[in-house]
């Protein structure tokens, strides 16, 4: 019924061959240029920015800065990693190429002009809401 398989059977059963080792390039560029991803990361900073200046305290000096550099780490270690070994013939797409071939996500191709939106949105409006704070603050 049941037979117990120790690994000196199975050994002697086993057809065991070295599978050959194939390193699959990797391709670490998000598919969008280089300016959606500078521009999300001015207007983030320019967030933090519009706000240590709206709102000048020198007890805010710390906590912006803290802020500024999880900014510049949550996008500077992902700009590295693109750059890691091992080397890829993969590039970050110009912004010619990008507007021509769109970007593909998971419902399917979309348009430049609507992944510029898609990626932009955000930080755009926490920049204009920065902006609105800051102005409603002045104003009362």
């Amino acid at each position: 019924m049941v037979e117990q398989l120790t690994r000196a059977k199975i050994a002697q059963q086993a057809d065991i061959r070295e599978a050959p080792r194939v390193i699959a390039p990797t391709d670490r560029t998000f598919e969008l240029p280089t300016g959606l991803y500078v521009a999300t990361v001015a207007l983030f900073l320019g967030f933090i920015g519009t706000m240590a200046i709206g709102f000048r305290n020198p007890e805010m000096i710390l906590p912006v800065a803290i802020f500024a550099l999880f900014v510049v780490a949550g996008f500077g270690v992902p700009a590295i990693w693109t750059q890691l070994a091992p080397t890829t013939p993969s590039r970050a797409k110009t912004w010619s190429r990008f507007q021509q071939d769109g970007i593909m996500t998971a419902y399917g191709r979309t348009t430049a002009r609507d992944a510029t939106v898609q990626v932009l949105i955000l930080p755009v409006l926490i920049f204009a809401w920065g902006l609105a704070c800051v102005t409603i603050a002045a104003l009362v």
